[in-house]
């Protein structure tokens, strides 16, 4: 669908002034197709709840969002259909339920994958229902009837946490999926000739580089030429039975003030709102790396909802390093030797991820030697 945005007018925005008006963001008492300022405070409102980008822009995110938001369990059947998943706020309640429950559907990413259908016919099969992996108006009341096994923190997150935590503190052996934003024909910002997807594919191997030279196994989403959407690169992070994703890209604003690092990991605000407990700590380390070794300015750390983080099943963080837009920025990340710093400090925060604040050292201090002697010393010692 076309953007929509303040100004626009037609039956797609009628379509959006009717979803908000349902989820209590607008008031419209009578129907209009025009994209005004009330429906642009709504859609920033609705965004800001979903961990989306606070835009006021209706794209495809947003749109898919609002659609999904409009659906309550049992509103319809739900079935794992492997040509169109089927997505929803349906579909993240009934995952939310079979976890509450003790069963391992995955995270409740609102897409109903394998993992969901096989948790379902678990819970209908111990339940004494036709274990079909659909789910329908009996299996809707046997999930109401239940009370949870699992209360105080979300279980997903329990386990990913200890994932991390068995993994142990060496780096051989881990496979982290590095993902270069943009790529192809998609240069993604570009300014003065300088563009995101050739900095960020640099980064990329400078960071692969690293992590071989640990004994690592790095695999990239994508080489110069092409340019996946982040559902396949989700994907293709899923199949490898990745570690750990780490997203790479720049930012941009209007203002050339703008400037700084920012980290994101999954999880929203609103509602029921869940973060992934690994991811925030993996982004706030990664944050802290780069700025004491850069100065760049800090901007933070924040729970979003991108496909990238929220259909990988494993923690996934994306890294805006600097903005394109600003001179200082960006005359620092042409710079090789600056680019390879941020590599450093990004291998070292995963180290001090699986290092769970044991044999610690100062931010900024660690090396690749420091990590390198490490590895070999572990593995004497085994």
């Amino acid at each position: 669908m076309p953007l929509l945005r303040r100004g626009d007018f037609g039956p797609d925005v009628a379509e959006v002034r009717a979803t908000l008006t349902k989820l209590g963001l607008l008031s419209d008492p009578q129907p209009s197709q025009v994209f005004d300022l009330p429906v642009e405070h709504a859609v920033r409102a609705f965004q800001q709840q979903r961990g989306l980008i606070t835009d006021g822009v209706v794209g495809p995110a947003t749109y898919r969002a609002l659609r999904d938001a409009t659906y309550r369990l049992g509103d319809r059947p739900l079935a794992f259909l492997m040509a169109q998943p089927v997505t929803g706020d349906d579909v993240s309640a009934l995952q939310e339920r079979l976890l509450e429950l003790g069963y391992d559907a995955g995270r409740a990413n609102g897409e109903f994958g394998q993992q969901t259908e096989q948790a379902l016919k678990n819970f209908q099969r111990d339940y004494g229902l036709v274990s079909d992996g659909m789910c329908g108006p009996d299996t809707v009341r046997a999930l109401r009837q239940l009370q949870p096994k699992v209360r105080g923190g979300r279980p997903v997150f329990l386990r990913e946490q200890e994932r991390v935590r068995r993994a142990g503190p060496r780096l051989s052996g881990k496979r982290i999926i590095i993902d270069p934003g943009h790529g192809g024909e998609d240069r993604g910002v570009v300014v003065d000739g300088v563009s995101e997807a050739d900095l960020m594919l640099d980064l990329a191997r400078l960071l692969e580089g690293k992590m071989a030279a640990t004994g690592m196994e790095a695999l990239l989403t994508r080489g110069p030429r092409n340019n996946p959407d982040e559902g396949e690169r989700a994907r293709f992070a899923n199949e490898a039975g990745a570690d750990l994703i780490l997203s790479l890209h720049v930012d941009a604003n209007h203002s050339p003030l703008a400037s700084g690092v920012a980290t994101f990991h999954f999880g929203s605000t609103g509602g029921a709102g869940t973060t992934s407990t690994v991811g925030e700590a993996l982004a706030g380390i990664i944050q802290r790396e780069i700025v004491a070794r850069t100065g760049l300015p800090d901007c933070g750390a924040h729970a979003k909802t991108w496909d990238m983080l929220r259909m990988t099943r494993c923690t996934a963080v994306r890294i805006e390093v600097g903005y394109l837009t600003n001179p200082g920025d960006r005359q620092r990340l042409a710079n090789p030797s600056f680019r390879d710093v941020v590599a450093e400090g990004i291998l070292v925060a995963v180290k001090r991820l699986y290092l769970l604040g044991k044999d610690d050292q100062p931010t900024g201090t660690f090396t690749l030697d420091d990590l390198v002697r490490h590895e070999v010393a572990f593995g004497q010692a085994r």
